[in-house]
């Protein structure tokens, strides 16, 4: 039985798309293989498996030297099981930069495309297949889309990665702004949260000029609700870094509808990364980045000292 699974910390995308792949391992490819996770799904992604009448993968902690495993959605170790080297590595499908240290134990299958969504990866991979796919299938795959796109806002949004939500959206009957704006306000709804929960949502470790950060973001519809949590979230950082050995924790609050980011700047490094990065002019304990919405594509190729 082949294990699909995506990062840490999985968005919708992570939830997604493990569950998109093992049905298409199993069940055209005759091949066992059964999603997992390697953490409880955020709220958007929690939707999205309610909405589709989908069930939750089970979670694991780490794999052995006797588990195939497909990692999708991530090529980054740090974001991976601990043992994944020791696994049987199979195939790898990602749309992010290549970070390398993943060690197989033979030749294996590797597609990594400059698209915004590993599922529209899939969508192109399954080809006429995919018209076998039951409907919750279908529907996490336009989720993925959707969410990883930003509803076409962000700046990793393809012209094909739109064409393939469109086409799923037909398909399906669904009204792509109305289900956009439901994906967004589950995203929304941190209220459960605490602040260390937050910064270690949708986070990603990197190391800039010798410092490592654990870089978060935050996509809402709401950012005021998270704004007012300011203070207390600024106090946590210094508390999540060292446990989870970094030298800072970095937040972008990204308005999904202004189309802009606001990064907490708790501390002189951080305002330092803000000036150099971003070439903004901070003066106090946040500053605005007006068009800044993908880590990926504008934040982390930008970061420096």
């Amino acid at each position: 039985m082949i294990k699909v699974f995506g990062h840490k910390s999985p968005d919708t995308d992570s939830t997604g798309s493990p569950i998109i792949w093992a049905w298409y391992l199993t069940e055209v490819k005759g091949t066992p293989a059964k999603a997992v996770l390697l953490g409880e799904p955020n709220t958007e992604a929690a939707f999205v498996l309610k909405h589709w009448d989908l069930e939750k993968p089970e979670i694991i902690s780490d794999v052995t030297a006797d588990d195939s495993c497909v990692i999708v959605d991530t090529n980054n170790p740090a974001e991976l099981p601990p043992s994944i080297n020791e696994a049987k590595v199979v195939g790898i499908i990602d749309h992010h930069l290549l970070v390398g240290g993943i060690k197989t134990k033979s030749p294996i299958e590797i597609t990594v495309r400059p698209l915004a969504c590993t599922a529209t990866i899939m969508h192109d991979l399954m080809g006429e297949d995919l018209a076998r796919a039951p409907r919750g299938i279908k529907g996490a795959m336009l989720s993925c889309i959707l969410s990883d796109t930003l509803e076409f806002r962000s700046p990793t949004t393809t012209a094909h990665d739109r064409a393939v939500a469109e086409k799923l959206a037909a398909d399906l009957g669904v009204d792509i702004p109305a289900f956009a704006a439901e994906l967004f306000a589950a995203k929304s709804d941190v209220s459960a949260f605490s602040d260390a929960e937050l910064l270690r949502m949708d986070s990603k470790e990197y190391e800039i000029e010798g410092k490592q950060f654990r870089i978060s973001v935050l996509e809402t519809t709401a950012p005021q609700v998270l704004l007012d949590r300011k203070a207390s979230l600024m106090a946590s950082m210094p508390g999540v870094a060292q446990e989870d050995g970094a030298d800072q924790v970095v937040l972008f609050i990204v308005d999904i509808l202004r189309e802009e980011a606001t990064l907490l700047v708790p501390n002189d490094l951080v305002k330092t990364l803000a000036e150099k990065s971003f070439g903004a002019t901070v003066t106090g304990d946040t500053v605005v980045l007006p068009g800044v919405m993908s880590r990926k594509k504008q934040i982390i190729p930008v970061l420096k000292l």
